[in-house]
């Protein structure tokens, strides 16, 4: 839990303490002893008859920034510029991180010492290398030669934890590529453009003349969506250099 005060512009997970006519008071999860206020303006878009149609004592949910005034301590928060979108990725963040608190803990104790210790001998380079812990967690994870260069003892207690804890999640997106040639040789061409294909991320299946099913599966969308870029990308660079007609129709990917 931090000590400072957001910044404006942040996300902050909150849990609804009071709820007036006029708006709610919140405390932010990520912040020790830090409260703001849900103006009622700042409620849901639109005009709120009823404040208590969006916020109860107790619930948890995600509010942006808006204001601190650091002298008075004071944070103004808002509901309704969050998104649904941002609001599911800033819950998962916010679970993952106490979820690599408590891996934390069970490093410290399997290495005979406390957590401030661990923090101070590699959790913090950790947290600033990654972004936040459960980043790390994960990578030690799914990766047998995790970080190379450290030796240290805490690397193989880190690692132990990570592979006994924590689950690599996985993400499909993908779609249709539909192509063909009327040259003599198309099939080959055609081959030409698939390419080679050494990446176990991407798969190309044949789904009947002229598709093509492209799928990729990584950890998280940021990546796989580049995967995808970069395979269309490619392809398409080859079938305009050999003449084959090219079109890439999105799907789910499932």
């Amino acid at each position: 839990m931090k000590d400072d005060f957001p910044q404006v512009g942040d996300l902050v997970v909150v849990t609804i303490k009071e709820v007036k006519n006029f708006g709610a008071k919140a405390t932010l999860e990520e912040y020790k002893g830090k409260e703001g206020f849900i103006h009622i303006a700042e409620v849901a878009r639109g005009w709120v008859k009823y404040i208590r149609d969006y916020l109860r004592e107790g619930q948890k949910t995600v509010c942006k920034v808006l204001n601190v005034d650091l002298q008075k301590g004071a944070i103004d928060l808002s509901l309704k510029r969050v998104n649904a979108h941002q609001k599911r990725e800033k819950i998962s963040e916010w679970k993952n991180n106490q979820k690599a608190a408590k891996l934390l803990e069970i490093v410290a104790t399997n290495l005979g010492t406390t957590v401030e210790k661990c923090e101070e001998e590699f959790a913090r380079d950790l947290e600033a290398k990654y972004g936040y812990m459960y980043r790390a967690f994960e990578d030690a994870a799914s990766d047998e030669n995790w970080l190379p260069e450290v030796s240290a003892p805490w690397k193989k207690a880190f690692m132990k934890v990570a592979v006994e804890n924590v689950t690599i999640p996985s993400v499909k997106i993908g779609g249709y590529v539909e192509m063909y040639s009327l040259a003599s040789d198309g099939v080959e061409r055609v081959k030409e453009v698939i390419g080679e294909n050494d990446d176990e991320k991407i798969k190309i299946q044949y789904a009947g003349a002229p598709r093509y099913r492209l799928q990729v599966i990584d950890t998280d969308y940021k990546s796989a969506e580049e995967n995808l870029k970069n395979s269309i990308e490619g392809m398409e660079a080859r079938a305009k250099k050999l003449g084959v007609v090219f079109e890439f129709n999105r799907s789910t990917g499932k």
